[in-house]
């Protein structure tokens, strides 16, 4: 496990933009890179509709814009260049809640009610041995952060006052963690949900990639192993589920992006049951986000790509380089990753 987290703290792959700043491809598609002003790497990633949008990262870096990118400004809490805000939730133009990660105190969730002004530290870790990695809402109050296992069992907090204060989720809830299995910090989307009640946390790292599935908010979960690989630097990276019955999960080996391997599997039924796709975007992808009904969008170091049939056939429309994606229910979707790149999706 601490080898998968030296890995993750030391992934920076910074790859060549090879498309010009908005260059429609065949699908149609195209993202327009917006000047971020930092060189921090950003992966974590919130939309909230097609002007305003949140996104945080190495550096102590949180950024916010309110017209569509054309101007970012750094907003992050005061003191905390040296954390790393891996996730961000936005529930609009002025309250946000960042989640840092890392060892023990270094792992910590902050909040603001005014556009990032101000922020409350609202949670501090106080196990050396936890690592957080990502936070989700099921609404403006409910949510949930999530950290690599301790002592066998996985660890997640919750909160119902809207980030305000958090409280462990009893252990007994959880299946039993496999050996070296944890969560990656890669995107902000190791943990999802969907609904008022439905959560999903995805896994990597032990000798099966698996996705946890609680159906009552997070106080119970079950464990199912998915098709895609693992190992200290392979499984499941981000899941996504455009209703509580249908998602995505999506993945690979970082260390070996460019591998054929399976990255992506499907389930219809809650995460119930995972299966392989007729085909998958064509190595390691970090980010994922459903953009209405049927399309998913996919993206990572390699590139970005998009299906049009839920999952199941998957078309290449950039490859420049991005770690996390977030799209809103109307479609309004936002990229960002290494070297501060950040860009909004044009149709």
């Amino acid at each position: 496990m601490r080898a998968m987290r030296a890995l993750l703290l030391s992934m920076g792959v910074s790859l060549p933009l090879l498309l010009s700043p908005a260059v429609a491809s065949a699908s149609g598609l195209a993202w327009h890179l917006t000047p971020t002003g930092t060189s921090a790497q950003l992966r974590g990633l919130d939309a909230v509709d097609t002007d305003v949008a949140w996104a945080s990262g190495s550096k102590g870096t949180v950024l916010r814009t309110v017209d569509r990118g054309h101007t970012w400004q750094q907003v992050a809490p005061p003191d905390t260049a040296t954390l790393d805000f891996r996730d961000i939730q936005a529930f609009d133009a002025d309250h946000a809640v960042t989640l840092s990660i890392g060892p023990g105190d270094a792992s910590r969730i902050y909040r603001t009610s005014d556009a990032g002004r101000h922020w409350q530290l609202t949670f501090q870790n106080t196990d050396e041995n936890a690592f957080y990695d990502c936070v989700a809402f099921f609404d403006p109050q409910r949510g949930l952060a999530m950290s690599d296992p301790v002592n066998g069992v996985f660890r997640v907090q919750s909160t119902f006052d809207g980030g305000r204060s958090w409280h462990p989720v009893p252990a007994d809830g959880f299946p039993p963690a496999l050996p070296g299995e944890a969560g990656f910090a890669a995107s902000g989307q190791c943990i999802t949900t969907s609904g008022p009640f439905d959560a999903w946390i995805a896994t990597g790292g032990g000798a099966q990639a698996r996705v946890l599935h609680s159906a009552d908010g997070g106080r119970h979960w079950q464990a199912i192993a998915t098709p895609l690989p693992s190992s200290p630097s392979a499984g499941v990276f981000a899941v996504a589920f455009r209703d509580p019955w249908h998602g995505v999960a999506i993945g690979g080996d970082f260390a070996a992006p460019d591998a054929p391997t399976p990255a992506v599997a499907l389930s219809h039924d809650r995460g119930r049951t995972w299966q392989a796709p007729p085909n998958a975007p064509a190595g390691y992808r970090s980010g994922l986000a459903w953009t209405g009904l049927s399309s998913v969008i996919a993206v990572g170091p390699g590139g970005s790509d998009v299906s049009h049939d839920g999952g199941r056939h998957w078309k290449p429309f950039d490859t420049g380089t991005f770690d996390t994606v977030s799209c809103t229910p109307r479609g309004a979707c936002w990229a960002s990753g290494a070297t501060g790149r950040a860009a909004y999706l044009v149709h």
